[in-house]
Order: structure tokens, then C-alpha cells, then sequence
């Protein structure tokens, strides 16, 4: 195993740790909710979507946006499956969420989210042949420099956000 695909697994367990912060516990740094809200929404784009009588589209957009690094990651560390194996993967990841937000009573359970989830999965996937198509060898070092400096702007965020609420 290199040394990039090593960084890459180290930087995508991180990234899963955020994910996990994001999206079960909605960013708060108390247990206090958890078990009182439990909820299943079994039609796409439905109820939960809505807000003030329209489609809440930025929810749509950051559940797409945050999965993308999934796949990208997934690829960067597995590239012996291809892209229906990955986004298996990926969906079951998000489908995994969703049954966890279920059993602990920490949120809504939604199909439109594992939609929109496995979809940015798929644009990673996708995103990641388009840069090495390009970029081939040099693929996974650039990448993992960009995850690197990412990675550690949102540590430094979550650091400042929970700096503020202590």
C-alpha cells in the first residue's frame, strides 16, 4: 500500500467522523434531543422537503455536495471496484445513516436524502475519473493535498465552533 492511499484512508475515516457529527447529531455538541425526533418519509422530494410551500432546493444541493468527497475518496482508495460497486457502497453508507438517525430518534429518515446522497457519491465517483483521466499518476497526490487542506480548514472550524459554545 503507498503512502498516498494510506493518507487517503486516514483522511477519508476523518471525513466519515465529520459526516457522522453532520448528519446525526446536526452539528450540536449536545445529547440532549436524542430519541425525540423520530420520523420516516418514504416519498421523494416529498413533505420533508418542503418549506414555506416550495422545495427547500439548498437541502437537495448540501446533501448532494456533502456526499461528493465520499466517492472521491472511495475511489482514491479502492480502485479495483467500479462504479456501480461503488455507488452500492456509498448508497449503503447513506442508507446506513438513515436507519441510524431512525433508531436513535435523532432525525428524519428520508428517502429523498439517500437519493440525493448516493447522487453526490456518483459525482465523486465521476469527478475523480474526469481528474485522472488528467492528472494519472499524479492523481492521488493532488487530491490528497487538496483533502489535506480542507480537512484541516474544517477541523479548525469545528474547533472555532465548539471554542464559542463552551
Amino acid at each position: 500500500m503507498t503512502k498516498d492511499i494510506k493518507l487517503s484512508k486516514v483522511l477519508f475515516i476523518i471525513y466519515m467522523l465529520i459526516l457522522c457529527w453532520i448528519i446525526l447529531f446536526k452539528f450540536k455538541f449536545s445529547l440532549e434531543n436524542i430519541g425525540q425526533m423520530r420520523n420516516i418519509n418514504l416519498v421523494p422530494f416529498g413533505e420533508s422537503m418542503i418549506v414555506n410551500g416550495k422545495v427547500s432546493v439548498d437541502e437537495i444541493i448540501n446533501n448532494v455536495i456533502v456526499f461528493i468527497p465520499v466517492g472521491v475518496y472511495l475511489s482514491m482508495i479502492n480502485n479495483e471496484w467500479g462504479f456501480k460497486q461503488k455507488t452500492i457502497f456509498i448508497f449503503l453508507i447513506s442508507l446506513s445513516f438513515e436507519v441510524l438517525q431512525y433508531i436513535i430518534g435523532i432525525g428524519a429518515s428520508d428517502i429523498t436524502d439517500l437519493i440525493t446522497n448516493t447522487t453526490g457519491g456518483a459525482v465523486g465517483i465521476i469527478g475523480f475519473s474526469i481528474v485522472n483521466k488528467i492528472m494519472k499518476e499524479k492523481t492521488l497526490t493532488l487530491l490528497n493535498r487538496v483533502a489535506l487542506m480542507c480537512t484541516g480548514m474544517i477541523v479548525i472550524f469545528i474547533g472555532l465552533l465548539i471554542g464559542v459554545n463552551i
